[in-house]
């Protein structure tokens, strides 16, 4: 793993704040308690250091298909507003009842993993609704299922929409910005943009699954740039359990 790899992963860690400190002075010559703390603060960064395994490497561009690039470029353009298909009563209120029972654990999650003021993006119910609406929309486009969505974007980066990785990956899927030259215009910020980067990173993914021919895990290690290693499979498919309905 290199040097930068290493600074992604220290950013999505929750013991990223844990830091070591030689000892000054012999070691021997320190109480009992002192060294007690001093091994204490050795075992958290080797936590540390077993989670940043977890994320490991970034998306890798792959040369496409003149055939698969046209079908992938027509997949991720345009974006219309996510009012969802819903024919009946039934799927009226099944929906309704899928965006309240999210975004209640979408506000308790935003709590757990950065404290009381949660994000400034999703700090009001309305934002937190209208990103979950996007979220049903471009996964169900993709035919993925939200709760994996929503399990990758926990994983990848926390919810933060202006995320930016030391790799370069970009917003809540975490995106490599060359994505948007090969698929679209070339304007990276675009990824800035929730739906733009739902809609690439679902997209991205299902290009993905196909090409491992429905292999999941190795299918979400691929999107990752650890494809063949369990750990970035494991903690997705973790974080979509916390999402399934």
């Amino acid at each position: 793993m290199d040097q930068g790899q290493i600074v992604r992963l220290t950013q999505r860690s929750d013991f990223a704040c844990a830091t070591f400190n030689p000892p000054t002075k012999d070691v021997g010559a320190r109480p009992v308690r002192s060294m007690n703390k001093t091994l204490a603060h050795m075992l958290v960064v080797s936590m540390a250091a077993t989670v940043l395994i977890l994320h490991a490497g970034p998306q890798r561009e792959e040369h496409l298909a003149d055939s698969v690039r046209s079908a992938l470029s027509a997949a991720v353009a345009g974006l219309p507003p996510p009012d969802p298909y819903l024919p009946t009563a039934a799927d009226k209120k099944a929906y309704d009842d899928w965006l309240q029972t999210q975004q209640q654990r979408l506000s308790a999650r935003l709590v757990q993993m950065h404290g009381p003021s949660g994000l400034p993006e999703l700090a009001s119910p309305a934002a937190q609704r209208a990103f979950l609406q996007m979220v049903w929309y471009e996964s169900h486009r993709a035919a993925l299922d939200p709760a994996l969505v929503l399990g990758m974007v926990e994983v990848e980066s926390g919810f933060r929409k202006f995320a930016i990785s030391s790799a370069g990956a970009m917003g809540v899927m975490q995106v490599m910005p060359f994505w948007t030259r090969v698929l679209g215009q070339g304007d990276a910020t675009m990824l800035f943009q929730w739906q733009t980067n739902l809609r690439f990173g679902c997209v991205i993914l299902r290009h993905y699954l196909k090409l491992e021919d429905g292999q999941l895990a190795m299918a979400l290690g691929r999107y990752n740039g650890s494809r063949g290693q369990n750990a970035y499979p494991q903690a997705v498919l973790a974080a979509q359990q916390r999402w399934q309905p």
